[in-house]
């Protein structure tokens, strides 16, 4: 029985081992697995709810979920991608993506580009076939991340928060539309919800980051107008959450308390920020009540329609 350690392993084999590791790391700093991840929660919900409205069995439509699931990713990964190319001269000013291989040079970014065109293609033929019309917002959600949020808003104006929240709220309407094209207004509702959720997720995240977005000329607004102004824009955009379950009242009364009480909490916090001195512990605060809201929220809707969608 070899009992060497790692340490003694060739050195050839090591680096190796090297490689690999960080030619993973790299691939995952490329594709943003956090968003991909997240994204893909929305979408499946979106799907989810699809079949539940529309009395489908999700055992009947196995198939189209894979390809929904994989198209999504790969066009998600895909404009992520394009965004780390596009991005290179600003990411080398900023602490958190200064380590990103569009900045390190350990891939070539010739390469990261046709990767990010490749992704892209290929997610979006996947989700052609499920329905065009899904392909369709998968297309709109990459144009408006790559086009007008990453090459056009993004270094020009404080309203880029809003334009990138399109792209994001796109998903949801993706796995719908897999299903039930023609969608209904709950889908529109889910789109609302990722939409309006997006800004104060974003500005939150913005604040606790200025001094990075500073650096890199990018205005934000907690750059450009100051934390005063960006915390009364998260509150109004928090307060704008409150009504929307009411339109998925049809999900029962479980639902609709945790989500009024979700919201409720997450406005109760957001004014609190007028009265706290430490701005960056209250967006630090505000950030992971953002995730925690929409990840509750949305495990509720799927939770409370299992037992009607096989």
């Amino acid at each position: 029985m070899d009992n060497r350690t790692v340490d003694s392993a060739p050195p050839q084999v090591m680096n190796s081992t090297v490689r690999e590791t960080s030619l993973l790391a790299d691939i995952k700093s490329l594709i943003k697995t956090g968003i991909i991840n997240s994204n893909l929660i929305t979408t499946f919900t979106g799907f989810w709810l699809a079949l539940y409205f529309t009395g489908t069995s999700f055992i009947d439509q196995w198939v189209t979920f894979l390809l929904t699931m994989i198209g999504t990713a790969l066009v998600i990964a895909g404009g992520c991608i394009l965004n780390n190319w596009y991005d290179r001269d600003i990411d080398q000013l900023m602490e958190r993506t200064v380590k990103r291989p569009t900045v390190t040079g350990t891939i070539p970014l010739n390469v990261i580009k046709w990767m990010g065109i490749g992704t892209t293609a290929a997610g979006l033929i996947t989700l052609s076939f499920t329905t065009f019309t899904a392909a369709l917002f998968g297309a709109f959600g990459w144009f408006v991340y790559v086009v007008l949020y990453t090459m056009w808003t993004k270094r020009r104006y404080t309203i880029n928060t809003v334009v990138g929240s399109f792209s994001g709220a796109v998903p949801p309407l993706i796995g719908w539309a897999a299903i039930d094209p023609g969608l209904q207004l709950e889908a529109l509702i889910l789109f609302l919800i990722m939409f309006i959720w997006q800004t104060p997720h974003f500005l939150a995240l913005a604040m606790k980051k200025r001094d990075d977005y500073k650096a890199a000329g990018i205005p934000m607004l907690p750059v450009v107008y100051g934390f005063e102004m960006t915390k009364r824009q998260i509150v109004v955009y928090v307060a704008c959450l409150l009504p929307l379950p009411i339109y998925l009242a049809s999900l029962g009364s479980i639902f609709l308390t945790i989500a009024i009480i979700l919201s409720a909490g997450w406005l109760i916090l957001g004014i609190a920020g007028f009265f706290m001195n430490k701005d960056e512990k209250w967006a630090t605060w505000m950030f992971v009540y953002s995730l925690n809201y929409l990840t509750i929220l949305f495990l509720t809707m799927v939770l409370v329609t299992l037992p009607f969608s096989y």
